[in-house]
């Protein structure tokens, strides 16, 4: 029987009978499998009661994400894997001051975007060369968890206030990004489980939220209909947007992304869990926005790294399935692991308004009650690790700024704050616009509405279109240097806009459809018009920008823009008519109407009720059916691409973006493979907190760095240049960026900045790159040293990868983050932790060194999980010292034999016989 295509299936019927690979039926210890009929289907589920019936565990209190934990662990539970005493940890709940344990994750589905899913599929592409040269079937290699891939961080708004910018942009998009959708486009008709959402539809948490999320997910098995909790993981951070649906996601790096594609669960440090009690309602004029950002900054001074944050309390039923979907979204700003939202009426209501298919809205419905995951006003409170508590009376207007998202400010106060950051001196520039228009410091020269954040909330987005109509007929205009865009994350938006006939406004106001995608929230704001970049940079002004998103890091949304606020989309319309953010939006004037009278924003302010009834007349079910029923067609453009065919990539030799990776090249034997490591050269002897940022290859791409000489040297000019993240299926490219940061100091080459080292025995200095080249030729294996907390920040799957193939075979660091700690193991590279107490410094190590790290066999094997370290100096000078060989589980112990998860996972699905 042939799998069916996912593509096949209507997105609520996902029912894969995908190949499985070693896969057995769940030990099921408790005796929690049971049936579930809904409507005339049966479906066999894993019953949480169970657990309670036998006496293990308040099953019943525990918090509804920790019960999705829960029931995933039954239904997976093999006795390697999955243990009994995992399950029993889980149920009697985790107190916050008990030592976290790791249990093993098999999310139901894997989401990507294009950045981060490029590489994901060139890899899955190389992996069926690879078994091609095996001699197995090439189509073996396929994601066996159903994956899906939305492109949305490619359009950038090159063209804006036009009503041509949207079909400008989406062909710009096209000509910078063809190698790489090609790529997409192919895996879109070679991969089973697997579906592209092309360019220029939406943004993909929006998409996710609106259209592929189902809440309880359905599999059909050759034993009959299964039914359990819609989970999953992403390769972003925003992933915790779906959150608010009641579903639980995350965002992983795309290691984690493709192991789990490829069956292998995630392996994690069961979260804490803490209540967020909200209660009360919020006043006329505050938006979900500001919640979010008092929530954001509530969160972020208590601590909640690594933890999940779940929401509960009466104050639940005040918020619409929007709103919360907006707070779970920026779950990553705010430091948590999830920001959850438990399943309730609302969520029904919300499956029902995007058109979700009625047989699933029953099967929700009796399946969240049926689980105890269903919640009302009545539920009994959960049993949380910690609380934190809100009135929701006490939000305010409120903006964040100018550098971070969790820096909230009152909207009284966003003048006095800029003022405080960055001085109040005014430096009026007259530029060639508008027949010259006046340029200050604290002028607003970016006023997006961008971001699935806000984007995907009717409220907000129809009060920024209410208003735009009301300063519109009092004839008010945008200010001539305020680059304005609307980049909505779903085409519904664009819809309910004409239906409510507030299109003519916002475009009246220059905020044109610049795209459907991240744009601005992501950096892909564009060039600012030439006259204003060129007066802030002549000036040296200080320049905002005011954005719906959920990120303002200087230097991220604009280069020439140093003051950054997030704000809700009719705040966002309101800067762009006051052209500047020192003002005090609640007592100075907007501007002035056509009768020379002041109009203030509380004049244009939409009322609650006006936004509501605007909701409720302009929205319908049949939109997303509308533009869901072709979420995977695609446009003109997508569609006539000339692309590969058949089960085999066919590399384009001429890519710049696109290259066959060499992760299979050379797989080494895993009875073998394990060995001491001799005679290693120090590549970078790093500080505390070097981030994966620092690691990982990111941004522009400098014209005189290795990448740079690299595209020019296969004919790229400098101006086609694009980004690290725009070129991360080739990893020519990544690996020479690696290690480059402009603002990363290797101690070997002191007083130095960026990606320097020097070569040793000689001490010539060059960049890091080239230095890996030459101890490659000569036969010399690598090693980074490093201090605390090294490979902190996003998992980025680059920085693991990136290292690997600069030669490093081994990282010793006081400590390690814990993802990119299992993210070198992934890739084959041997994680070495100090001794307490002992670092680099203390050890008098010069990186001069020649190192070898010895008893690693022996350390895999045993109980002390202890190597040692000979350390011989340029003058035959020996110290040794112990460190930890931190390989953790036996899991990864099995990683490491085969040098790495993707060649592990090649072997198991080459060998492994086929049962459909």
């Amino acid at each position: 029987m042939r799998p069916l295509q996912a593509e096949s299936l209507p997105h609520s019927k996902i029912a894969s009978t995908r190949p499985r690979y070693n896969l057995s039926m769940p030990t099921n210890s408790f005796g929690a499998a049971s049936s579930l009929r809904v409507g005339p289907t049966g479906y066999r589920i894993f019953r949480l009661r169970s657990l309670e019936e036998q006496g293990v565990g308040n099953v019943a209190r525990l918090p509804f994400a920790t019960k999705i934990l829960l029931e995933n662990l039954l239904r997976q539970e093999d006795g390697r894997r999955v243990t009994t005493a995992d399950i029993e940890y889980v149920a009697r709940g985790a107190s916050a001051s008990a030592a976290a344990k790791e249990i093993s994750f098999m999310p139901a589905r894997v989401l990507l975007q294009d950045f981060t899913g490029v590489p994901c599929v060139v890899d899955l592409a190389a992996m069926r060369d690879a078994l091609a040269l095996m001699g197995a079937d090439p189509k073996r290699a396929n994601p066996l968890l159903p994956a899906d891939l939305v492109i949305d961080h490619s359009v950038q708004v090159d063209s804006f206030g036009s009503a041509d910018s949207f079909g400008i942009n989406a062909l710009l998009e096209f000509q910078r990004n063809r190698e790489r959708y090609i790529l997409l486009r192919w895996g879109q008709t070679a991969f089973q489980n697997f579906r592209v959402v092309p360019p220029d539809t939406g943004i993909v948490h929006q998409v996710n939220l609106e259209y592929l999320a189902s809440v309880v997910f359905r599999l059909q098995t050759a034993h009959g209909w299964e039914a359990y909790p819609d989970t999953l993981v992403g390769t972003d951070s925003h992933t915790t947007m779906v959150n608010g649906l009641g579903v639980l996601g995350w965002g992983v790096g795309g290691i984690e992304a493709e192991a789990c594609m490829l069956g292998q669960p995630v392996s994690m440090l069961l979260p804490p869990v803490v209540g967020f009690k909200l209660h009360g309602r919020m006043h006329e004029g505050s938006t979900a926005t500001d919640l979010v950002l008092t929530i954001t900054q509530i969160l972020r001074k208590k601590g909640v790294v690594g933890k999940i944050v779940e929401f509960y309390g009466q104050g639940l039923s005040a918020l619409s399935l929007a709103d919360r979907a907006t707070v779970g979204n920026m779950a990553p700003e705010y430091g948590a692991t999830a920001g959850f939202f438990p399943v309730d009426a609302e969520t029904l209501a919300y499956l029902r308004f995007t058109n979700r298919d009625a047989s699933l809205i029953e099967l929700v419905e009796a399946y969240t009650k049926e689980q105890g995951l269903f919640r009302t006003d009545d539920t009994p409170d959960p049993l949380y690790a910690e609380t934190v508590d809100l009135d929701l009376a006490t939000v305010t207007p409120s903006m964040a700024g100018p550098k971070r998202p969790q820096d909230r400010v009152d909207l009284p106060d966003v003048k006095k704050n800029f003022n405080d950051a960055f001085g109040g001196a005014h430096k009026p520039v007259t530029i060639s616009m508008n027949g010259g228009a006046k340029l200050d410091n604290g002028s607003v020269v970016i006023a997006a509405i961008t971001s699935c954040t806000n984007t995907s909330n009717p409220s907000v987005m129809l009060a920024a279109g209410l208003l735009a109509k009301k300063a519109v007929e009092r004839g008010l205009k945008p200010k001539p240097w305020v680059k304005t865009s609307l980049a909505p994350g779903s085409k519904v938006v664009s819809d309910y806009y004409r239906e409510a006939g507030l299109t003519p406004y916002l475009e009246a106001l220059n905020f044109h459809l610049v795209g459907y995608g991240c744009t601005t929230c992501i950096g892909n704001s564009g060039p600012l018009p030439e006259p204003v970049a060129e007066a802030v940079q002549r000036e040296n002004l200080t320049v905002a920008a005011v954005l719906s998103g959920n990120r303002n890091f200087e230097g991220r949304i604009n280069a020439l823009v140093k003051a950054n606020y997030l704000a809700s989309p009719p705040l966002v319309v309101a800067y762009a008519l006051a052209g500047r953010i020192d003002i005090d939006l609640t007592t100075e004037p907007l501007g002035e109407d056509s009768a020379g009278a002041p109009v203030y924003l509380r004049d244009i302010w939409p009322s609650d009720e006006e936004v509501r009834t605007t909701v409720r007349a302009s929205i319908h079910r049949d939109m997303f059916q509308q533009e869901y029923a072709k979420a995977f067609e695609g446009d003109t453009n997508w569609q006539t691409m000339k692309v590969p065919t058949g089960d085999i990539y066919v590399w384009d030799p001429k890519s710049t973006y696109i290259k066959r990776p060499p992760y299979f090249d050379h797989m080494v034997d895993p009875e073998t493979s394990v060995q001491d490591l001799r005679a290693m050269r120090m590549l970078a002897l790093l500080g505390d907190s070097i981030t994966t940022d620092h690691i990982s290859p990111a941004g522009s791409i400098g014209k005189d760095t290795p990448a740079g000489r690299y595209l020019i040297e296969q004919g790229v000019q400098p101006k086609d240049f694009n980004s690290y993240g725009a070129r991360r299926g080739n990893h020519e490219v990544m690996v020479r960026g690696t290690l480059a940061n402009v603002r990363l100091r290797n101690q070997l080459a002191p007083g130095t900045e960026g990606g320097w080292t020097r070569h040793l025995p000689d001490g010539e200095q060059m960049y890091i790159y080239d230095a890996s080249v030459r101890y490659q030729r000569e036969g010399v294996p690598l090693l980074i040293v490093a201090g605390k907390e090294y490979g902190s920040g996003s998992s980025r799957d680059w920085a693991a990868k990136g290292v690997l193939l600069l030669g490093v075979k081994a990282v010793i660091a006081e400590s390690f983050e814990r993802i990119h700690r299992t993210n070198l193991v992934g890739m084959g590279v041997l994680p070495l932790q100090f001794l307490d107490g002992e670092s680099a410094a203390s050890l008098k190590l010069t990186g001069r060194e020649s190192f070898s790290v010895e008893g690693v066999k022996e350390a895999l094997s045993g109980a002390s999980r202890r190597a040692h370290v000979r350390a011989v100096g340029d003058a035959g000078g020996e110290k040794t010292f112990a460190v930890l060989v931190r390989v953790d589980t036996p899991q990864e112990i099995e990683y490491f034999r085969y040098g790495g998860i993707l060649p592990y996972v090649l072997r198991q699905i080459a060998e492994a016989p086929v049962a459909v």
